[in-house]
């Protein structure tokens, strides 16, 4: 039917056109997006799928980030363990050597150098989060990935480095020594924290003279620094400070010494020294590691020392200050050529003053010798001293030698830091494993989303010729039927 109402032929000239036009921008938009799925209309289950490969591509990314950190921490803890490895090295050629009998040097400049180490380990220890005065290492070191059914399940690696402390305490280190001498424990229980503000004083009498050392706790202290920082400042008098396998104080020297220590604290509560008297008094303690004979000296006394084969001229103390008397005897001695044997102020027979007055002198000496009293009778009613009967003393031991203890225990720490090292390698791996499978993920996932999402560049090329093709003719039929009216003149003419 003709028509001029209604254009039958443009009406679907029209549509057309606007359908190709549609194609025609569908397609531009795909080849310039990259995308097949530009909208939710475009393929809503498929988006659906690619948003959710998406979503774990940028889970996984950020996980290989977080595992790459994880390896960096755990590399740099690796790197400090095997500093701390080679520390132990060192703390066991000092041992080795000072274990010799044919050792001729000072064990007290070996000893120096073996505690400042174990110091060092400490320090490193905490450097590195695995010390004791830091809390890092009491937990786990977690990495989340990704990657997992869900987050509960196979995402995260864990490192446990729960209570994985490589300091010298940790390690099974503390308290030993290349010394000959035994230590020498100040109370008979545990030593505890000083409280802030108390104060424990050590009282020291060496060949040197007279030393008062002081410890004042502080807010935010530990039990080991606070031992550390008494070693250093003991070390500086030839003796070194360390708890023993009990946590009991000990003080250990290759020379003589006789000290006190006592604390401010009136409940005695909570300090590294407070048990001998149940806080009523001073802790008194003469170096037992060595020979020892107690004396009360007398104005007048003489008497000789001897050590093997060689012996001092008569000794005759002053009428002075027993501070003169020991300096008197140390001189005969030095003069003799004995070197194994020193006086000392005995700590026991202070009157509490500072600088103290003491009434007794403690004789030390690293080898056994023998006191000779002279003429006058009182001597040998002096030295049937406290500490031990007259002549040649015994030493006082309590187990095997300190620096074939030491050895033992250092074979021990690299055992124990073994362990941990091996916690940490085997972490560093199941790290680099786990970013192998993350990127191996991402992969998979990306070509996963792709495949759903991106756009068929060819076909879409394709696709915009015939697009441009049909809406040229489109709008080429269009023209034609629109035409179509213009046949009803021709009737009218008629």
């Amino acid at each position: 039917m003709i028509s001029i109402q209604t254009n039958i032929d443009s009406l679907l000239a029209q549509q057309n056109l606007s359908v190709n036009n549609q194609f025609q921008s569908n397609t531009i938009q795909q080849l310039t997006s990259g995308y097949r799925i530009n909208s939710s209309a475009d393929d809503a289950a498929g988006l659906s799928v690619a948003n959710g490969y998406r979503n774990q591509i940028a889970e996984l990314n950020q996980g290989v980030l977080n595992a790459n950190q994880g390896v960096s921490q755990l590399q740099i803890i690796d790197g400090g363990l095997s500093n701390i490895s080679q520390m132990l090295d060192r703390l066991q050629t000092l041992a080795t050597e000072s274990a010799s009998t044919t050792f001729t040097g000072n064990r007290q400049t070996l000893d120096t150098e073996y505690q400042g180490l174990l110091t060092e380990i400490g320090r490193q220890a905490d450097n590195i989060g695995l010390g004791d005065n830091n809390a890092s290492n009491a937990i786990d070191l977690g990495v989340y990935i990704g990657g997992g059914q869900s987050a509960e399940a196979n995402s995260s690696v864990d490192v446990n480095l729960t209570g994985k402390s490589v300091s010298a305490t940790g390690l099974g280190l503390a308290g030993t020594s290349v010394l000959t001498t035994q230590p020498v424990a100040i109370g008979t229980v545990p030593a505890q924290l000083i409280a802030p503000l108390d104060v424990d004083t050590f009282n020291v009498q060496t060949a040197s003279g007279f030393h008062q050392i002081s410890l004042e706790g502080k807010s935010g202290d530990t039990l080991q620094g606070q031992v550390n920082e008494l070693n250093a400042q003991m070390n500086v008098i030839g003796i070194n400070a360390s708890l023993n396998t009990q946590g009991i104080l000990q003080l250990q020297s290759a020379s003589a010494f006789s000290v006190s220590a006592s604390s401010d604290s009136a409940a005695q509560a909570s300090d590294l020294v407070d048990s001998v008297n149940g806080g009523t008094g001073p802790d008194v303690e003469q170096n037992a590691g060595l020979y020892n004979l107690g004396y009360t000296p007398a104005a007048g006394d003489n008497f000789t020392i001897s050590v093997g084969s060689s012996s001092t001229q008569n000794i005759t103390l002053p009428d002075a200050a027993n501070t003169t008397d020991v300096n008197t005897i140390n001189q005969a001695l030095q003069a003799a050529g004995i070197t194994t044997v020193t006086a000392v102020l005995d700590e026991s027979t202070s009157d509490g003053a500072t600088p103290p007055n003491c009434t007794g002198i403690s004789l030390q000496g690293s080898t056994a010798f023998t006191v000779i009293p002279g003429a006058n009778t009182d001597v040998a009613n002096a030295f049937t001293g406290t500490l031990a009967p007259l002549g040649e003393i015994n030493p006082v031991t309590s187990g095997g030698s300190p620096p074939n203890e030491a050895i033992n225990a250092i074979t021990q720490a690299v055992q124990n830091l073994g362990t941990v090292q091996g916690i940490v390698g085997a972490g560093e791996n199941t790290l680099n494993y786990a970013i192998n499978l993350a990127q191996s993920q991402i992969t998979s996932f990306s070509s996963a989303q792709s495949q759903i999402r991106d756009a068929n560049v060819a076909q879409q090329a394709a696709n915009l010729t015939k697009a441009q093709v049909l809406q040229q003719a489109s709008i080429a039929a269009m023209a034609q039927a629109n035409q179509e009216p213009q046949a009803v003149l021709a009737l009218l003419k008629q």
